[in-house]
């Protein structure tokens, strides 16, 4: 499974009211939502991020709140996956949920800079930097998690299981 897209970058810390701001939250279009994605830091990122982006961060991206509509925000702004040094747990954990991949990868940070074009191996867990021509190793997704987002999220993922498509222990 690989993903294509250039890299918009940011540093540590990235908190869910950096990424959508508390006062969207009763937004329930994720269309919608997305348009409001990191707004206080990049007023441009939804423009940034429609052609397919790959957001590389450095340490404890997702922290703060627990909220749900961050990932979403990122996805439906056409974010394809998400690079960085460190996860907050549960920005992780929603992230696979609705099928975005998230992948932590140390040093990404000085590998990578804003523009550049960048191919994300899930399958092999790499990152490479076509335009450095620079491979970075991350930390491999287990396979549950892989197939998880191969079929687009866990419900869609436990629908698929549910319904004999895979018998899994």
């Amino acid at each position: 499974m690989k993903i294509v897209g250039r890299a918009i970058k940011y540093g540590d810390n990235i908190n869910t009211d950096i990424i959508i701001p508390s006062k969207y939250l009763t937004i329930l279009d994720p269309n919608e939502l997305a348009k409001h994605a990191m707004e206080s830091i990049d007023p441009d990122f939804p423009k940034k991020a429609r052609e397919g982006a790959i957001i590389v961060a450095g340490r404890n991206f997702g922290c703060g709140s627990s909220r749900e509509q961050a990932p979403i925000a990122l996805k439906y702004a056409g974010v394809k996956c998400i690079v960085a040094e460190s996860f907050a747990r549960i920005f992780y954990r929603n992230s696979i949920n609705i099928g975005l991949p998230v992948l932590e990868a140390p040093g990404v940070s000085k590998d990578v800079e804003e523009g550049d074009m960048l191919t994300v191996a899930l399958d092999e867990g790499e990152v490479l930097n076509e335009t450095k021509g620079k491979i970075i190793k991350a930390n491999r997704l287990p396979e549950f998690i892989l197939e998880i987002i191969r079929d687009g999220g866990l419900i869609e993922h436990l629908i698929k299981v549910l319904r004999g498509g895979r018998v899994e222990v």
